[in-house]
């Protein structure tokens, strides 16, 4: 797989915000690229046990068009770890998201979700039905008294909201295990063999996802991540995933622009069938599939950046 070049990866600025759960505060890191007063903002919230800086080089390529925000979802990074481990789930998410968008303060916000990402779009967007009547019109929300804000474009990353089990089942095998490497290559080696619906990378291209997931702590590599979010997963079951389904697909079907969604070709989570019936629910929903490619897509690809930009910047082009 072609990696992007490299001119287009810069260093973003850290920053933080501080979000409640009913256990208590924590704080959230973001990654930010770009103009921060461009009050066009895009949000790219990354997968299960992943970070913001998996977007590295997609948000470097719209870093001029966009203010690009990152966030590591509580647990990850640099945010915090939740007090109590049950609240490591959708609700809190979508929760620390609107608490970000309203620090933002966004004219236009456009969205960019892998997996767990995505599931995070669709519920802010879902939670936006259920509160239809504390807004002003449809797909929209209230950042001030006087101003309110529509979802935009929406890019959902090898994901929807069918819940696959036994794809869900294979990343929770390895989510909860402490891995520990006493050197960085073993822990690329690692993450390579976990990781191989990500389709094929150069070497600098695997040292990039593994860097920003594991840590170095007293000369060994420990994952990056608060180990007990495999807690809520193991809870689920089908009764869980249903009602879970249901909330998704309320919050995929009310979205009122251009969505993308990306499926790998592999992919254990997103079929072939679970895209046609988004495509049949939502006639705003295009798709596109890349070869060679499970679970998920990186957006690390010059293919697959260029697919993304060309996407979100389809109306400013024209």
């Amino acid at each position: 797989m072609s990696e992007v070049p490299s001119r287009y990866v810069v260093e973003p600025r850290l920053n933080y915000v501080m979000c409640a759960s009913p256990a208590g505060m924590h704080r959230m890191a973001y990654w930010e690229w770009g103009d921060p007063d461009n009050d066009k903002v895009l949000l790219c919230v990354h997968g299960l046990t992943r970070s913001g800086r998996d977007f590295d080089v997609l948000a470097a390529r719209l870093a001029n068009d966009y203010r690009v925000v990152c966030p590591d979802v509580v647990g990850r990074g640099y945010s915090d770890w939740l007090i109590d481990p049950s609240h490591y789930a959708i609700p809190q998410y979508v929760s620390d998201m609107l608490t970000l968008i309203a620090r933002l303060d966004p004219g236009r916000l456009d969205w960019v979700g892998t997996s767990m990402g995505g599931l995070i779009g669709m519920g802010l967007s879902a939670g936006l039905v259920t509160s239809a009547a504390l807004r002003p019109a449809r797909g929209e929300f209230c950042l001030k008294t006087s101003q309110t804000l529509a979802l935009g474009r929406m890019v959902l990353n090898d994901i929807g909201p069918i819940l696959n089990d036994s794809g869900l089942s294979r990343i929770a095998e390895y989510v909860g295990k402490d891995e520990i490497f006493d050197s960085f290559e073993q822990a690329v080696e690692y993450v390579k063999s976990v990781s191989q619906g990500f389709g094929p990378h150069d070497s600098a291209g695997w040292q990039a996802l593994t860097r920003h997931i594991f840590n170095q702590e007293d000369g060994k590599w420990r994952k990056h991540y608060d180990l007990r979010i495999a807690e809520p997963i193991a809870q689920q079951d089908a009764t869980v995933l249903k009602g879970a389904e249901a909330v998704l697909w309320a919050g995929f079907e009310s979205l009122a622009e251009p969505v993308l969604v990306i499926r790998g070709e592999t992919s254990d989570l997103l079929t072939e069938q679970g895209l046609q019936e988004m495509q049949k629910r939502n006639v705003l929903a295009r798709g596109l599939t890349f070869p060679g490619v499970g679970h998920a897509p990186t957006l690390r690809s010059d293919d697959q950046v260029e697919a993304v930009a060309a996407f979100l910047l389809e109306e400013q082009a024209r």
